[in-house]
């Protein structure tokens, strides 16, 4: 008996360590460059860089040299500063969707899991409506309708995400709903609003928040694809997508000027994914997680 108790503390105790093993050097490296992009993109303010806005056309397509780190554009604007400014945006449009995303989507997902009948008949319903329409040809629409702005692109990039979301919170949901701690809840008498909320929140929060990381890569590569088409965030405001659109007339003279630009965003994205995909395996509830 005391032999079995202890291998069970051991391999009890070994889980923990397992997964820090598992995180990897790929994921800290992923955590270092997010730090990094995080913290030029809040100080740029801070930083000693040109304004992204002012032109020079006597210093059109500069090479690189001490006054500017990474050249200038084809209107003379630092390279450096406009590739800083414009990881603000795509990180304002990246983070603030998908918040939209998994909140509405989130909330509806729950209760569509927890009611059952045909409350979630209808939201499901909803949502197949919504992915019937293909995102990226109802986004172009949408914003050149309503206009371009930050806010219009994030509103309507959120809009998108809420199915996505809601699918996960409602499979988290149906998983838990007959779990014992929430049959203990119900018969000892506590309302929905309590169950949801104490009960099922906590656990549901952890895949949508792996999900959110995901969906965060992802909304920065529509956000791109739609200043790369001339449709995102209004000039002179930069972002990654639209100074690799500005890059590409250039692609013979400066290659540079395109694939800086894209050489972050991939960077970028490729770190979300490192990192949702490494809280994903950490929360799912198959391995024990929840």
């Amino acid at each position: 008996m005391a032999t079995l108790e202890l291998s069970l503390e051991e391999e009890a105790g070994a889980t923990p360590a397992r997964r820090r093993r598992g995180l990897g050097m790929l994921f800290w490296i992923a955590i270092g460059w997010m730090t990094l992009v995080f913290t030029v993109a809040i100080f740029a303010d801070l930083l000693p860089l040109p304004s992204p806005t002012d032109m020079d056309m006597l210093e059109r397509r500069a090479p690189i040299s001490a006054e500017h780190w990474l050249g200038t554009d084809g209107l003379g604007r630092d390279e450096l500063s406009r590739l800083i400014y414009g990881a603000r945006i795509s990180l304002i449009v990246g983070l603030c969707a998908p918040m939209i995303g998994v909140t509405i989507g989130g909330a509806l997902g729950m209760l569509a899991g927890y009611f059952r009948g045909r409350f979630e008949s209808f939201v499901v319903g909803s949502m197949d409506v919504l992915l019937a329409f293909p995102p990226l040809i109802l986004a172009l629409a949408v914003t050149a309708y309503l206009g371009q702005s930050i806010f219009n692109l994030t509103c309507i990039l959120g809009v998108l995400g809420i199915p996505a979301f809601m699918r996960v919170a409602r499979a988290a949901t149906l998983s838990l709903a007959r779990r014992e701690f929430v049959i203990a809840a119900q018969a000892l008498g506590a309302t929905h609003a309590r169950i949801l909320l104490r009960e099922l929140l906590p656990n549901v929060m952890l895949p949508l928040l792996a999900f959110f990381l995901l969906g965060v890569a992802v909304t920065i590569v529509v956000e791109g694809s739609l200043s790369f088409l001339g449709l995102g965030v209004p000039p002179p405001i930069s972002s990654w997508g639209s100074m690799i659109g500005e890059g590409r007339e250039s692609l013979e003279v400066v290659p540079r000027l395109a694939f800086i630009p894209a050489i972050a965003m991939f960077l970028t994205v490729l770190s979300f994914n490192l990192i949702g995909d490494t809280m994903r395996a950490l929360t799912d509830p198959r391995q024990g997680a929840l």
